[in-house]
């Protein structure tokens, strides 16, 4: 059995190097493909604990665990929330934390431009929301308009809950009465309008203004986190 640390925000491959330089828990497809390459068919055991993220990495994350030659067991020790939620159902079999927590919800986007930019926006949108809607209802066996109104709800589910309404599989711990930790939902830590600006401070291709990264010092994760920060938004002194 190999284990899959499935911790943090659900973003794009090409985010994982800025969000690993601020320090940030992550998931991302290319991560996880070279883990199941790794893995080599073995059954597989995905820790999950993440507030779910971008849309795109998700399906592509959820395809390749359901290509996966292996058996996979996900095990939600923490939150499985939005992307992460469907992430989760990829496996062949769910189980929840006692104290651990699934959320699903419609998708959302932030949109610009004229009314056929607008109108373009929301026919995804609603695209996005049947292939939820379809995914929660073939793992669930629910009819799909109780599905549709769970995620207009924005529906939290304990581990409970989601064993009863057919999105887990089993409550871990049942038997042994073990505790277990959860973590608290978060909204995304950078912005993607951030993201191009933090590269060109990584890898130096600001024409003007360029800061290297900052050497080693013995100082605390925070006050580095900080002065990273500072850095950034021009700041520092």
């Amino acid at each position: 059995m190999v284990t899959i640390q499935m911790n943090g925000e659900v973003i794009p491959s090409d985010y994982a190097d800025v969000y690993d330089y601020l320090g940030y828990e992550n998931i991302n497809p290319k991560a996880i493909k070279q883990a199941l390459n790794e893995a080599n068919g073995s059954d597989v055991e995905l820790e999950i604990n993440s507030p779910g993220g971008y849309v795109d990495a998700g399906s592509e994350i959820y395809t390749a665990l359901k290509e996966y030659s292996g058996r996979v067991i996900a095990k939600i020790t923490g939150q499985a929330c939005s992307a992460a939620s469907w992430i989760a159902l990829a496996a062949d079999r769910v189980e929840m934390s006692p104290t651990a927590q699934m959320m699903i919800h419609r998708a959302s986007t932030i949109s610009i431009g004229n009314s056929d930019d607008l109108s373009s926006a929301l026919n995804a949108l609603d695209s996005l929301d049947q292939s939820f809607v379809d995914l929660y209802s073939q793992k669930t066996g629910l009819d799909k308009q109780e599905v549709y109104r769970l995620m207009c709800n924005t529906t939290w589910m304990n581990a409970k809950q989601a064993v009863n309404k057919g999105f887990a599989d089993a409550i871990m711990f049942e038997d042994s009465k073990q505790p277990a930790l959860v973590n608290a939902d978060g909204s995304l830590s950078i912005k993607p309008d951030m993201i191009n600006k933090i590269k060109n401070l990584l890898h130096n291709q600001s024409t003007e203004n360029v800061v290297k990264p900052l050497p080693k010092e013995n100082k605390k994760n925070d006050s580095q986190l900080q002065r990273k920060l500072a850095i950034l938004f021009g700041k520092e002194n």
